[in-house]
Order: structure tokens, then C-alpha cells, then sequence
């Protein structure tokens, strides 16, 4: 029987890995400090182990599977650890150009490296792959209509404070993404920002009561196209996956947007980061007990002749509820359905996300819709 060796019982992680073990799966728990993995899982197991890669290495048989829940820093060497003793490697990050360079010894191995399989990416993905689908299964679609895609995903204080924002972990990791450049399409070019604060707009969600959201564009949307299945002969008139944050926030945020632009790389703007993360850590931390709030939506619009012909939106609102945390159920429960997946044999060989196969796509979002107080495909031209 292949084992699940989950390495990292940080706040993401512990509500699907608690999950594998009730469901009787064959799991080792690894964590850099054993006793913090004891509080998370302690009471079902006594399956703990203190993590390193050789201590890891000693007991990985073939056909294994090892999730990292670990900083991204462990990805590529504990994938590469898989390939060489035949596991699996499943992680909810982005696939780094390192880890995607690993996709032809995988493939030729029959090993699966799965990565963004949590929230976003991972959940975003899966709805992403569902409206494409579905709109090319519709009487609407044309390869010939503009196309729009939207995809924001947040996570906010269920209860808003006067900054806008709360956070659940090191503030610094936050700050250092307001430094990073974005590349998606606006207007049918593309468009390229230096900040966040540059392209933010706003975005009214449609929730059973509308709420207007601040959102900007992150990372590098252009690639996620043919990942979700656009036509490279479709007209893209938008195309951005962003970051969401509650009304307000960029004001109440204006004086940080100041002070990292006008920051110069080195020692000295590494450390003011470091006095900001500490400050913003003890003013605007999550109280014990406090619920917080993860909120996504993925929109697919296609139009002909300026009129819509097609427009939905997948959207999903959650929070913390007795069971605990929103963002770290829907981050760790899909890195969990993943695990059953590659032991089914269900994703093919090589690197990946999350795949498109409609029927993982429909158990995916059926359990998604156990974890969230709201889940709803929109349809904005019905009725």
C-alpha cells in the first residue's frame, strides 16, 4: 500500500491532511518542529516525524506520494527526492520554471508532480476549466467572439478593520508581493504594471447581496490561456487573474504604496519591510477565534458584434466557522483530493495542475461547495 508522506503542518495544511488520516490512508506526518505537527494531528496520529530530506529519503518507497506543504524554497529538491526513488510529488504552489523543467524525466518515469492544487491557484483553475467547457458546449460559442476572462480570488477579514485587511501569518510576504510587476490583457493588448496600486479597479461580485471590491491584476495571467483552454485563433479582448481586497483598501493602504515605490533594493529597504511586517503583525493580526473570509470569482464573457452572447461567473464566498479557518480548509482539502487522484491513477504522468477532466473538475467543486457557505455558477444573461 503506497504511503502519503505530507511534509508542513503550518496554518494551510492541517484540515486535509487531517482529512487522509480519518479517511484510514497510510500517512506520515514530517514537520521541521515535531511538536507543532503533534498539536495539528496528535490526537489521530502518532505518525510523526521530524522533517529532513535524508530522514524523508530513508523511508520513501516507490509508488508513494509526498505532499509539501513546506516554503516553496523545498519543492523542486524534495521533486526531484521523488524522482529519484519513484514517488509522487504533489504541492499547492505555482509551478516554478524549475519544477516544469522536471516535466520530461516525470513523464518518462510515469511519476505525477502536481502542483496548484489549492486555492489559488487550484480551486480558481477549477473553475476556470468548468465555464470553458461549458461555453465551448454552448450555442454561443464562436471561435470568432471577444472574449473576457476575469479571475480574483482574495482572502479578507470576515469582520472589516480600519486597514481593510488582516493577516494570518508574516505580513513580509504580502509587502514584498506589492513590489512585483504583472503581465495580463486589458483592451485587447497587453498590459504590463510595475505595481499593484497602478491597475487597481473595481469589481462588483455578484453575491446574493452585491458588494463592490477593490482587485488588481498579479503575476503573469498570459500563460494560464492555453492552460485553460482558449483557442489560440480566439479574440482576447481581457484577460487577468488578480488579487481581490475589500473596498477601501487602497486608501487605507496609500501610505505603504509611498514608501515601497520609493524604495531601493538592498539591505537597508529588506530590513524596513521586515519593521513594517513586525508593526503590521501586532496591529492587524487575526484574534484567536476570529473568522476570516476567502472570496473568489471567475467570469468568462464572450461577445458578438458588441452584444454578450455568453456570461457567467463561478462564485464562491466563504469563512471561518467552527470548523476552523476558511483559507486553510480550502487551500489543504483540494491538496488532499489531489493525493486521492495521483493514487487513483487519475492525472497523467508529468508536471500539472489542476486537471481540466470534467469529472475530477465536477468531484473537485462538489466537495469545494462542502466547504464554502456559498457557491453558485451565475448566469448574467438569464432571465
Amino acid at each position: 500500500m503506497a504511503r502519503i508522506h505530507w511534509c508542513g503542518t503550518g496554518l494551510s495544511a492541517v484540515p486535509g491532511l487531517r482529512r487522509l488520516i480519518e479517511t484510514g490512508r497510510d500517512v506520515t506526518v514530517w514537520n521541521r518542529t515535531p511538536e507543532k505537527a503533534r498539536e495539528a494531528v496528535g490526537d489521530l496520529t502518532d505518525r510523526i516525524e521530524a522533517f529532513s530530506r535524508d530522514a524523508l529519503a530513508a523511508q520513501l518507497s516507490a509508488g508513494d506520494v509526498v505532499v509539501s506543504m513546506l516554503p516553496a524554497d523545498w519543492h523542486v529538491p524534495l521533486a526531484e527526492l521523488c524522482l529519484e526513488t519513484g514517488a509522487h510529488f504533489i504541492s499547492s504552489s505555482y509551478i516554478a520554471p524549475e519544477m516544469r523543467a522536471l516535466d520530461d524525466r516525470a513523464r518518462a518515469a510515469g511519476l505525477c508532480l502536481v502542483n496548484e492544487v489549492g486555492l489559488d491557484p487550484g480551486i480558481d483553475h477549477a473553475m476556470a476549466h468548468w465555464l470553458v467547457a461549458d461555453y465551448k458546449a454552448s450555442d454561443a460559442f464562436d471561435p470568432a467572439n471577444s472574449v473576457s476572462f476575469t479571475s480574483y480570488c482574495g482572502g479578507i477579514p470576515k469582520h472589516p478593520n480600519p486597514f481593510r485587511y488582516k493577516f494570518s501569518w508574516s505580513p513580509l510576504g504580502v509587502l514584498k508581493a506589492l513590489k512585483s510587476p504583472s503581465r495580463s490583457i486589458a483592451g485587447g493588448a497587453e498590459l504590463n504594471v510595475d505595481r499593484p496600486w497602478d491597475a487597481l479597479s473595481s469589481f462588483t461580485a455578484p453575491l446574493p447581496e452585491p458588494e463592490t471590491f477593490e482587485v488588481y491584476p498579479n503575476r503573469d495571467s498570459l500563460p494560464f490561456m492555453k492552460d485553460y483552454g482558449f483557442g489560440a485563433d480566439w479574440t482576447v479582448e481581457q484577460f487577468v487573474r488578480g488579487t481581490l481586497r475589500l473596498g477601501g483598501w487602497s486608501n487605507a493602504w496609500a501610505d505603504v504604496f509611498r514608501e515601497i515605490e520609493a524604495m531601493e533594493d538592498g539591505p537597508e529597504a529588506e530590513a524596513r519591510l521586515k519593521e513594517m511586517s513586525d508593526r503590521f503583525w501586532a496591529e492587524n493580526a487575526y484574534e484567536e477565534g476570529e473568522p476570516d473570509r476567502v472570496v473568489l470569482f471567475v467570469t468568462l464573457k464572450a461577445a458578438r458584434d458588441g452584444v454578450a452572447v455568453y456570461h457567467k461567473t463561478y462564485a464562491m464566498d466563504a469563512w471561518g466557522d467552527e470548523s476552523g479557518n476558511a483559507m486553510a480548509r480550502l487551500v489543504s482539502i483540494p491538496v488532499s483530493l489531489a493525493v486521492e487522484a495521483v493514487l487513483a491513477g487519475e492525472i497523467a504522468p508529468g508536471v500539472s495542475a489542476v486537471p481540466s477532466d470534467p469529472e475530477l473538475v465536477a468531484r473537485w467543486m462538489k466537495m469545494v461547495g462542502r466547504l464554502a457557505q456559498h457557491l453558485e455558477v451565475v448566469d448574467h444573461l438569464a432571465g
